[in-house]
């Protein structure tokens, strides 16, 4: 609606997983380094966790597109909230088996087929965990946990990398054999000021910036509102881009980034009301 009126190709604020859209600041590039680490060299798994709309969903689409087809065999489970044997059935589908099966031991055995073929052909497996947090049995964790057992001399036949919200940590920390397979850990921090900003411009760059949009002053009224959380600036961005066209405005200024804040500030509490 508003991208004409402001220049640009395309809806720079969109809170989707665009790996087109991923500005690595330090955080997020340490993250990344992490992954690629545990996952070529076969350390076994990692637990990346990280504030509620920092960028782990994001980040886990960039990492999964430099994983070479040719050498691993993915799955990615988005949600996880499954018994045991719905886990596994699963991690069976997201690596290419769609089993009928309902009793576990039957499930295991095909899983058991598939990582060995997988390895033999010169493959690895990947089995990345999102909202990990979400899991809340016991015996799905222990299925999660048993998935670092395959080992081959040195080498971990599977990795597993658990993403979640800050609480995953506590959950892990409650099952030490698992804890201690997730050998590498690493938590997502909000965007520092500066960080931020250089996240406005490469967003609204990335969509065809031509001229300044967002003025100095109004990338640090963001930052302010938005403490650092990149779903929130995406929010918040986004409605002063649609609420400055709607005013004609040149640019969107700390006034008027003040003013859409205070707008959804106040449509949050009607709904919570």
């Amino acid at each position: 609606m508003y991208c004409t009126y402001w220049g640009l190709k395309e809806v720079p604020f969109k809170n989707t997983p665009d790996p087109k859209y991923i500005y690595y600041s330090k955080e997020h590039e340490e993250a990344l380094v992490r992954l690629l680490y545990v996952v070529t060299e076969g350390r076994g798994g990692l637990l990346l966790t990280g504030e509620y709309g920092c960028g782990k969903t994001l980040l886990s689409r960039v990492f999964l597109n430099e994983l070479n087809d040719s050498k691993f065999l993915v799955a990615l489970i988005t949600n996880p909230n499954l018994t045991d044997v719905d886990f596994l059935r699963e991690v069976l589908f997201q690596l290419g088996v769609d089993s009928q099966l309902t009793h576990k031991v039957d499930l295991l055995h095909d899983l058991d087929k598939l990582i060995l073929k997988t390895h033999e052909n010169g493959r690895s497996i990947v089995i990345i965990v999102d909202e990990a947090q979400q899991v809340s049995r016991d015996e799905t964790f222990e299925e999660i946990r048993l998935l670092l057992n395959y080992q081959q001399y040195d080498a971990f036949m599977v990795t597993l990398i658990l993403m979640g919200q800050p609480e995953l940590r506590g959950k892990v920390a409650a099952i030490p054999q698992l804890k201690q397979r997730l050998g590498m850990r690493f938590h997502l921090q909000r965007l520092g000021h500066e960080e931020c900003r250089n996240y406005i411009d490469h967003r609204l760059n990335v969509a065809g910036q031509t001229r300044e949009i967002f003025t100095s002053d109004g990338k640090d009224a963001v930052f302010e509102s938005s403490k650092g959380t990149p779903r929130e600036i995406n929010n918040i961005c986004d409605m002063a881009l649609l609420t400055g066209y709607g005013y004609n405005a040149p640019t969107i200024d700390r006034k008027l980034v003040e003013m859409v804040v205070e707008d959804m500030d106040l449509e949050s509490e009607i709904k919570e009301s």
